[in-house]
């Protein structure tokens, strides 16, 4: 990329991040009440795209061949056991990939 090429590109983003930063801001209001159905996007949201990932993650794994999705198993149910006690994601989702990772190097080579 030539350095006009990176500063367009760098503009872009800077103003696409604060255009979504403040447009809320600026169609809401910040001295309104939040409307209910973004409290409910809210809520709902971080939900809807775990599963979206979970989904994702698993799409491939096939139970009749290989190590039968065995890693990917114990790294859902650690993920999730983690985070039922701990109540913190970056924890959870950290341990849940490590176990993964491990699995995949040295036990199901």
């Amino acid at each position: 990329m030539t350095l006009t090429e990176q500063i367009i590109t760098i503009a872009s983003v800077v103003i696409a991040t604060m255009l979504t930063r403040f447009l809320p801001f600026l169609i809401i209001g910040s001295d309104r009440e939040t409307p209910k159905y973004i409290k409910y996007i809210g809520k709902i949201f971080p939900c809807a795209i775990f599963a979206l990932l979970i989904v994702y993650c698993l799409r491939n794994v096939e139970i009749f061949s290989g190590s039968h999705g065995l890693p990917e198993f114990f790294g859902v149910i650690s993920t999730a056991l983690i985070h039922l006690l701990k109540r913190k994601m970056l924890l959870s989702m950290a341990v849940g990939t490590s176990i993964y990772m491990f699995l995949i190097q040295f036990i199901f080579v």
